[in-house]
């Protein structure tokens, strides 16, 4: 499998960037993959797809929304086969666009409706739920906010993490957009910040702190605790707490993938598809990501709620594209 790196900052036009990082003496016939998600994560389950298909990769690994405007950049001359996404908004920005082929409905047959494009053009592989990590040692589930829009008020003030430049953080903001309107998203960002809200880099540095006692809360993913509890054992001090169905902290995004319509190797794309979609993988991704499996009969990760009692929001997956207006609101109110 080859592996290309693309930069996260992108200086030159990012077609450009992206033929840069090509080899002229590649395999042609490998099926190239642009992931936006992290090698460390998804390399090894793809070195299997290699072994078992007998099928050549090679995989450029940037950040999604990076790949995803490099595909557009590039249209019909992208030499992207499957684009591998970290979130919905970046699948349905291509889909909106035109550039994906169709899936198959035996693809899409296999994961609920919430989790696939409702016309076809990609499929969620795995799912994440926003959730409020919280202090074990401090508090119980009961104690804390059934909704986010809660974490405003004077009792979170000063106790609670946020990570503003990541990307899960930013596609739950677009969730809010479109959930409770622009209005409603900028004012919450807003009291975030006059409530003293702790600015973070990542998920796993507000897990971090609120292990060490430094913040009481944080806005995350699910997995990121479970992770921490595999590694440290069921008494690491910090749990998650899941808000009131329908809430904008109640997110479910996912990550997923799609074929581009401009690829001259559809029959091999579709093998990968059906290997991310199949039982391997789909184990793979609650045993070493934590991560739920999107899959029919597949059992989710050990101390969460089933994915079929998570209520999702009243949204579109493939509406959460609009990450220029999200970073723009973002920034206007101080956040960034």
């Amino acid at each position: 499998m080859r592996k290309y790196l693309l930069p996260l900052l992108l200086v030159l036009p990012l077609a450009t960037t992206v033929a840069a990082c090509g080899d002229d003496e590649g395999n042609p016939n490998a099926l190239t993959v642009y992931s936006g998600r992290n090698e460390d994560l998804v390399g090894p389950l793809l070195e299997r797809f290699e072994k078992e298909s007998g099928v050549d990769l090679e995989v450029r690994y940037a950040d999604t929304a990076e790949l995803a405007a490099t595909i557009r950049e590039e249209g019909a001359n992208s030499p992207a086969d499957v684009f591998f996404g970290q979130d919905a908004g970046a699948l349905g920005a291509l889909a909106k666009e035109q550039l994906t082929a169709p899936l198959a409905q035996s693809q899409l047959g296999k994961v609920d409706e919430r989790f696939r494009s409702p016309a076809g053009a990609w499929v969620g592989t795995s799912a994440r739920a926003r959730v409020i990590a919280y202090d074990s040692r401090e508090y119980q589930d009961a104690d804390l906010p059934q909704s986010v829009f809660d974490l405003t008020q004077p009792a979170w003030k000063g106790k609670v993490g946020w990570a503003p430049t990541n990307g899960s953080f930013q596609a739950f903001v677009t969730a809010m957009r479109k959930i409770a309107g622009e209005d409603r998203a900028k004012a919450w960002l807003e009291g975030m910040r006059a409530n003293g809200v702790k600015t973070f880099d990542s998920n796993i540095a507000i897990r971090d702190a609120i292990a060490a006692g430094e913040i009481d809360l944080g806005l995350i993913n699910h997995y990121y605790v479970l992770e921490a509890k595999a590694q440290e054992g069921d008494d690491y001090p910090v749990d998650v707490h899941f808000t009131k169905a329908g809430d904008p902290g109640s997110l479910v995004n996912v990550a997923g993938v799609a074929v581009l319509k401009s690829s001259e190797k559809q029959a091999d794309a579709a093998k990968l598809v059906d290997f991310l979609l199949a039982t391997e993988a789909q184990k793979f991704f609650a045993e070493e990501t934590k991560e739920y499996p999107v899959a029919d009969g597949v059992a989710g990760p050990a101390g969460v709620p089933p994915l079929a009692d998570l209520e999702q929001p009243d949204i579109d997956l493939s509406d959460l594209d609009d990450l220029a207006g999200t970073l723009e609101l973002i920034e206007s109110s101080g956040a960034l």
